[in-house]
């Protein structure tokens, strides 16, 4: 499973969904947006929007959410947990 985050940096609900992925064991790629002209490109591209977090699990995409979310949308899409 390839996970990748993008955040923007000082984003709080960014920082929600770094912790929610680390306690839950799964490791992931981060690509910070306002550091990265091509990942927030590409973010662009896959959501339709600029905000953050946005979230790629092997083609699955969720933008503009916070933890409570992203534990919502990983149940309903059925995700594997380590």
């Amino acid at each position: 499973m390839q996970i990748r985050l993008f955040i923007k940096s000082g984003c709080p609900w960014c920082h929600e969904a770094i912790d929610w992925l680390q306690q839950r064991g799964l490791p992931f790629t981060l690509l910070d947006v306002n550091r990265d002209a091509t990942a927030r490109a590409e973010m662009l591209e896959l959501t339709g929007q600029s905000k953050a977090p946005s979230i790629d699990v092997d083609g699955e995409i969720l933008a503009d959410f916070g933890a409570d979310e992203l534990e919502a949308w990983w149940k309903q899409k059925k995700l594997p947990l380590p």
